[in-house]
């Protein structure tokens, strides 16, 4: 009986490690498995910041060049509908790829679609395409995984009917962004009925 015990002993100062290494080892695997879900978390609302910032940007610009068209008598806000709000800005935007090369652009990047247009427009129009890294909520809008999100520059006006529809009376106030549906099909505009004479 005297030569069992400290190999009893060994045996179960072994089992005591191993117990210790398997709950070390779980702890920290918890442990890594939160950071890295924080971490995503982080670069999630980063990227959603990020667009939001960039949205707000073009918005700026945008009330600054509605502005300026509104008080020069030789320019309509019509004619504004449709532009690149970047080029409207100064600034040198890292993830901004200038006209769409591709349907879509990188993840993480933007870029501005073309639309036909007539040999006699002076400058293109079209609509601007964000496609973000992962699902996020930019400008109130929750994208699905790799499907972007599209905004177009159009007019406002007094809505005083408050139908959401631009009717003949109803004045061009200014120029806004518009989400757009990237459907493949024409992206809707508000805009006065024709008069029919």
């Amino acid at each position: 009986m005297n030569g069992r015990y400290p190999q009893d002993v060994a045996t179960g100062a072994a089992n005591s490690r191993r117990l210790r290494l398997f709950v070390t080892v779980a702890i920290i695997g918890v442990l890594a498995w939160l950071l890295l879900d924080a971490l995503e978390q982080q670069i999630r609302n980063a990227e959603e910041r990020a667009a939001n910032m960039v949205l707000s940007q073009l918005r700026v610009a945008l009330v600054i060049r509605g502005a300026e068209v509104m008080l020069s008598r030789g320019s309509s806000l019509d004619l504004q509908e449709g532009i690149n709000p970047f080029e409207l800005v100064k600034h040198q935007w890292a993830n901004y790829k200038g006209t769409c090369q591709t349907q879509h652009p990188e993840p993480g990047n933007w870029c501005f679609h073309v639309t036909k247009q007539k040999e006699t427009v002076n400058r293109p129009k079209g609509w601007l395409i964000y496609n973000p890294r992962q699902p996020i909520t930019i400008d109130r809008r929750r994208n699905e995984s790799d499907k972007p999100l599209a905004w177009k520059v159009t007019t406002e006006f007094a809505d005083r009917n408050s139908n959401g529809q631009r009717e003949q009376d109803e004045r061009r106030t200014g120029l806004k962004l518009s989400p757009v549906s990237l459907t493949g099909e024409a992206p809707p505009t508000q805009d006065a009925p024709a008069l029919v004479r």
